[in-house]
């Protein structure tokens, strides 16, 4: 029996040394449900075992239910039939699995039969899914991200109806934000939302590009004021499925073929405003699209981790000039390299988890307690900076970080890889789309830079050296921190230089270096609980520090020779 949480010991390792403790406590509210849901915990120890089983659960559904189909789900695809997506068998037998699981409401509280998991915890699952199969992590992690939003920002009249709905997985959902001419620019979202007399808001127009836009509970960002033409005239509206909105289409794509992506047809379609108008792009999707993003590290660290093993497999088991191919040095090392990538990128993931955790846990607190928001005040004000900086980083490392290790498997295979009747060549089709939904990587560093160049970096990189003791390895430590100073000297290079065109120019680099010396600090922390990791920090080190030298020093250099000739390089006349 494949499980596939409990055979994966770096993630093990990352479950057994998270610090969950303040988050349970937020979460748990002093453990108040203890007695009125028999399976709310009653302290710490008990909400960490709960958890233990809930990912063992999803490992075993993972690896013995949703996996065997996903070769399968991937050769079939969704199909539209006479105006219906209609599922792959595969993802069928997945979704019942995780209903009769209860999985569906994975953060939800309980009165709404929800788990009230953490979002780190949510991500686990949606790792540990996104291996067994890429395309049906779209339609079970979509599940949370829609209901938390609900969750957040709808009236209760709406909170009573629908999450109940979605947490017993009789519906799935979509986000339904994006249309033929605003993808990553929502703020030309056209599509129309009005009322009628008696105040009901119907719904007109077209969404293009739609995440299983056939789900019964729509989130649609929708145009609600008249005449107005930036993101502040549009509105948050949720929309059940009925007869007034058609799938024109769905997109016939690269690969996450068991996800369908649809095309939607809104015709006076009624809807209900959630939360209040004109706040839909610049409050509710933003609130929205961060979780998604996260979730999207999480389904890229899942398909690496299956393209790796893959990779491995393959190579232990493939014989060439009488010896298998995992003998050869540019073998083993490609194979090293992916295991590094994917550690850095799990430690990445869950330490941003945590920290949106701690943010979200502390809103909830507030919300429940007003008498105690001078005392988290500060504790909020920092955790929002951090959450805001390290979830577009999380997004466009581990999609980048994927897509190579992917296209590495690929390599390692040979020309069968190439081959339908492997799976490497669908790892590859798959991790394509992970850095560009959901927001581009390029649209990441722009989310990241701000935070970068108003110092939340450096106060991250403080905050690890006030809070760690790390004289247990002082030679790397040392290494760390002068990756640290490269960075900030070229941070302070930029806003020195004052140039908005120059930032935006090396924006990506900044975004780079400092994301590796973020991974840096990581692997120092990990070294503390285990000697392996000793052994992979320094073999990150070993190549981490001449690239943060080297992107830093083409900042200091004023590198700028395509700024001053774009036109003459990109015209290709001689």
């Amino acid at each position: 029996m494949a499980n596939f949480f409990e055979d994966n010991d770096d993630l093990l390792f990352r479950f057994k040394n998270l610090d969950l403790d303040q988050i349970i406590e937020l979460r748990e509210d002093n453990f108040s449900e203890a007695n009125k849901f028999g399976y709310a915990p009653k302290n710490i120890k008990d909400a960490k075992d709960s958890y233990e089983r809930i990912l063992k659960i999803a490992g075993q559904i993972a690896g013995n239910v949703i996996e065997p189909y996903s070769a399968e789900t991937d050769e079939i695809g969704a199909k539209l039939i006479d105006g219906e997506v209609v599922y792959t068998p595969g993802t069928k037998v997945g979704l019942e699995a995780m209903k009769k699981a209860d999985m569906m409401g994975f953060t939800l509280p309980r009165k709404y039969g929800g788990l009230n998991c953490p979002m780190t915890l949510y991500c686990m699952a949606i790792e540990i899914t996104s291996r067994a199969d890429a395309a049906f992590m779209n339609i079970f992690g979509l599940q949370s991200d829609i209901a938390d939003t609900i969750y957040k920002f709808a009236d209760d009249k709406l909170k009573d109806k629908y999450l109940p709905m979605l947490c017993e997985g009789n519906v799935t959902s979509s986000m339904s934000l994006t249309e033929p001419d605003a993808g990553s620019d929502l703020q030309a979202v056209m599509l129309k939302a009005y009322q009628d007399e008696s105040g009901q808001w119907f719904l007109n127009g077209v969404k293009r590009f739609i995440t299983n836009g056939n789900g019964e509970i729509a989130l649609v960002l929708a145009r609600s004021e008249a005449g107005s033409e930036d993101g502040r005239g549009l509105s948050m509206f949720l929309y059940e499925r009925e007869e007034h909105m058609t799938i024109r289409r769905i997109e016939n794509k690269l690969g996450i073929h068991g996800s369908p992506t649809c095309e939607m047809q809104f015709n006076d379609a009624p809807a209900h405003l959630v939360g209040k108008r004109r706040v839909g792009l610049i409050k509710y999707v933003m609130s929205l699209m961060n979780e998604a993003r996260i979730g999207i590290g999480a389904q890229s660290l899942g398909i690496a981790e299956a393209a790796y093993r893959e990779a491995k497999k393959y190579s232990e088991e493939r014989k060439q000039f009488k010896q298998t191919i995992n003998k050869f040095i540019p073998v083993s090392e490609m194979l090293g390299n992916m295991r590094v990538k994917i550690e850095a990128g799990r430690s990445l993931l869950y330490e941003s988890a945590v920290i949106v955790d701690l943010k979200d846990g502390i809103e909830e607190h507030i919300l429940k307690y007003p008498e105690e928001k001078k005392r988290y005040k500060k504790d909020l004000k920092k955790y929002t900076a951090l959450a805001n900086m390290l979830t577009p980083i999380v997004k466009a490392y581990n999609s980048e970080m994927s897509n190579e290790v992917a296209n590495d498997g690929l390599q390692i295979h040979g020309g069968t890889g190439y081959m339908k009747e492997f799976n490497a060549e669908r790892h590859f089709r798959d991790a394509r789309i992970t850095n560009i939904y959901e927001g581009t990587t390029q649209l990441q560093v722009v989310a990241a830079i701000g935070g970068i160049m108003k110092g939340v970096f450096e106060s991250l990189i403080n905050e690890y050296e006030e809070k760690n003791d790390f004289s247990y390895f002082t030679l790397y430590h040392k290494q760390v921190q002068k990756m640290a100073d490269f960075v900030k000297e070229a941070i302070d290079f930029i806003k020195e230089n004052n140039d908005n065109e120059y930032q935006a120019y090396h924006a990506r680099r900044i975004v780079e270096i400092s994301t590796k010396v973020i991974i840096g600090y990581l692997f120092l922390k990990d070294a503390k609980h285990s000697e392996r990791k000793k052994e992979i920090l320094k073999y990150y080190l070993e190549f981490a520090m001449p690239e943060v030298k080297m992107k830093s020093e083409i900042i200091l250099n004023k590198t700028e020779s395509f700024l001053e000739n774009k036109t003459t390089i990109l015209e290709n006349k001689n």
